[in-house]
């Protein structure tokens, strides 16, 4: 039995066992990737090694490839590793860091080949995907897809055109709030200047995709005008949603993202969650919640305290991206009646929206039962329709029919 499992090994998780660690607790580590670091860090091993260095490393236990599937009571959770093996893990205390996933929203074109997430491009290309000479379009909205970008570009591909959602009005009132936040302003200033002869166009979205059998050009939507820019790829993301389902599972109280208190503390007793799970906020807040909530679940509360006013400050900058990048409403209208919703059952767009809920269009269309378990249409249903997509059964990943019945 472990004192402390950490679910997740991005930053936020590798900051929260790291701390637990060096506080005396027994740590488990589980990730479904085979090294740590999460999207943010693949590829940047000593970003992510830095925070396990030393005497923390040795209490740890790394489980990589593998993945939480169900909770058997509190205090018991099911993993399924990459073999098909399963083990019961027991915690004294469990850390949440389950990060964010793309949200994606459907419009015409938007199922063909080579129509890829803005940071899912971006993670082939760090494990090796050839973009060398690829024409790239890349469009949605946040910051990220600057870091996308400029990623890309320096890979080689050829970036056409960056297209924000937001307004320029936006923009501007984020730039100047970077002001009071000098490394933040430092990082997007060399990601401008990597992108130095780029076009990056404000209030502009892609508004559908074209190919015969993938992807050769999209057609994009500049306040009044339209035109059709042509490309290899299109990485197209419109910010991210927080992984909430295992906390779900769990009993934790969701309110569009994982609830927590000051300690990182979820409603129920002995669970925590860090980092993006809690709210999207970018690296540095990932960090720090982990931090208090490894020190807290380690029982070291005096040392989560003292990272209060940081994770303050870095609460602050969270809630400017938020306003910046917030979705415009025009976006609701991108899918036409035939246009897929749910990629996975081949669910249209008219038949979802005959529907009054989420649970009925699940009943009548089964939108949301596919492989992907309703994590890219349900997000674009709570956005398109304000429908919300509560219902979370076990398992909360696909696993073989033999590790159910363990």
């Amino acid at each position: 039995m472990a004192d402390v499992v950490v679910v997740g090994a991005g930053p936020a998780g590798l900051a929260a066992a790291s701390r637990a660690a060096e506080s005396g607790a027994a740590v488990t580590i589980i990730d479904d990737n085979m090294r740590p670091g999460g999207q943010i860090w693949r590829g940047a091993a000593a970003e992510a090694e830095r925070w396990l260095l030393g005497k923390p490393r040795a209490k740890v236990r790394w489980i990589f490839g593998a993945r939480v599937f169900d909770a058997l009571g509190l205090g018991c959770i099911a993993v399924e590793f990459a073999d098909h093996t399963v083990e019961e893990i027991e915690y004294g205390n469990l850390i949440l860091a389950t990060g964010a996933r793309e949200r994606f929203l459907p419009f015409p074109g938007w199922t063909l080949p080579n129509v890829i997430g803005a940071g899912g491009l971006q993670a082939l290309a760090k494990s090796g995907f050839p973009v060398e000479g690829k024409r790239v379009v890349v469009a949605g909205s946040g910051p990220l897809l600057l870091a996308v970008a400029s990623y890309l570009l320096k890979h080689g591909a050829g970036v056409r055109l960056i297209a924000e959602q937001t307004t320029l009005a936006h923009l501007l009132r984020f730039s100047l709030a970077l002001v009071r936040y000098p490394a933040k302003a430092s990082q997007a200033a060399r990601l401008r200047a990597s992108l130095r002869g780029i076009p990056c166009r404000a209030g502009c979205w892609p508004v559908a995709a074209h190919g015969s059998e993938k992807l050769e050009g999209v057609t994009l939507r500049l306040g009044s005008r339209t035109w059709t820019e042509p490309c290899d790829y299109l990485a197209c993301g419109f910010g991210l949603v927080p992984n909430t389902e295992l906390a779900a599972l769990l009993g934790c109280r969701i309110d569009e993202a994982i609830v927590v208190n000051e300690y990182q503390q979820t409603s129920v007793s002995g669970i925590y969650c860090a980092g993006e799970a809690t709210g999207i906020g970018g690296l540095e807040l990932s960090l720090v919640e982990g931090e208090i909530a490894g020190f807290a679940a380690a029982g070291r509360e005096n040392e989560a305290r003292r990272r209060f006013a940081e994770r303050a400050r870095c609460q602050r900058f969270a809630a400017a991206l938020e306003k910046a990048f917030v979705l415009r409403p025009d976006l609701r209208a991108l899918p036409h009646d035939d246009t897929f919703l749910c990629r996975c059952e081949d669910v249209t767009w008219a038949h979802v929206r005959s529907c009054q809920n989420w649970r009925e269009a699940k009943l009548h269309t089964r939108c949301g039962m596919g492989p992907c378990q309703g994590r890219v249409c349900g997000a674009a249903a709570e956005f398109l329709l304000g429908w919300k997509t509560e219902s979370v059964r076990p398992p909360v990943f696909p696993v073989r029919i033999g590790s159910l019945l363990r």
